[in-house]
């Protein structure tokens, strides 16, 4: 079910609610904000590490920031955009872009960053980087030597990640989306895509919980319930502080908001599995943010749906 919905569902239904959604106004604010709330939990996740562990591993470290800072804004940020009464489709655009120009692109920096870091800090091991080159250490090479083969193999995984980026089908339905706004549809064609799209938001709901029973893990839930709480409420929190201070309210705030407060993103578990990370902590965060959903989904619904 994952992969039809990646690679067929999902976008088809973007095609659909691109097509229709409202593009206008100041849309292109989102994958701004995006990278806003991307910095402010770095930051924050930083600051909370460095106060209660001075000298935390690497691992710990990294996972701790990754879980506080990328939100899953499709698989649950699309769903709830497109089925709450006050946004639906007309705002689906700023979602859309919060998820591809923001989110997409964070996970695959901080991607990056876990690489190169756990290349230069650790002289023992080289990292795939997804190009199926196993881990081996290195016994007869100098510092400097392993410094440029490490930035070398950055690189290239950097290049191999901008194709995934361009090649993702998500971004493509995207384009494809506003290629076909001035068309309009025949009524037979816009009434079965309106279905398929909708079809998808459900199955997407089911998939989650689906990925949800299998989290394995539900070890350092204090640890973990700051990580979650950085993201789920002081990251969203600021942001909501920044948007009305700046003056911006209605529906498009409130979609900023709520992507902003997403549960922690699967891609985190991917990042951690891949370079060895603290993968019982990020397991941990997943199953709580997404519960915790439940109660931050009202607060914010009620906070910027009537004022």
């Amino acid at each position: 079910m994952g992969k039809f919905l990646f690679w067929f569902g999902v976008p088809l239904g973007v095609i659909n609610f691109v097509h229709k959604a409202n593009l206008s106004g100041g849309i292109w604010l989102s994958p701004i904000v995006a990278w806003g709330a991307v910095v402010l939990g770095i930051f924050l996740s930083w600051l909370w590490v460095q106060t209660l562990f001075p000298k935390p591993s690497l691992a710990f470290q990294t996972s701790f920031t990754l879980v506080s800072t990328v939100g899953n804004t499709s698989y649950i940020g699309f769903p709830i955009i497109l089925l709450l009464p006050q946004l639906g489709p007309d705002y689906f655009g700023w979602a859309i872009l919060y998820d591809l120009l923001g989110t997409f692109l964070a996970a695959y920096g901080l991607g990056s960053i876990l690489a190169s870091r756990s290349l230069l800090t650790n002289p023992n091991k080289i990292i795939s980087f997804g190009l199926d080159s196993p881990v081996f250490p290195i016994n007869q090479k100098t510092i400097t030597d392993h410094i440029k083969s490490s930035i070398l193999k950055i690189f290239q995984w950097l290049k191999n990640n901008l194709v995934i980026l361009v090649k993702n089908p998500t971004l493509i339905a995207f384009i494809i989306g506003l290629i076909l706004r001035p068309i309009v549809f025949p009524p037979w064609l816009d009434i079965s895509l309106g279905w398929f799209a909708w079809s998808i938001i459900m199955l997407s709901l089911i998939l989650m919980g689906m990925r949800l029973q299998q989290l394995d893990s539900w070890g350092n839930i204090k640890i973990a319930f700051s990580a979650v709480s950085i993201k789920m409420l002081l990251v969203p929190l600021v942001i909501a502080m920044a948007l009305t201070t700046a003056g911006l309210s209605g529906p498009p705030r409130l979609v900023l908001v709520l992507q902003s407060s997403m549960p922690s993103a699967f891609a985190s578990l991917i990042l951690a599995e891949a370079y060895d990370l603290d993968r019982d902590l990020v397991v941990t965060c997943l199953g709580l943010s997404s519960l915790m959903l439940f109660f931050t989904l009202p607060f914010w619904l009620w906070g910027f749906t009537t004022w």
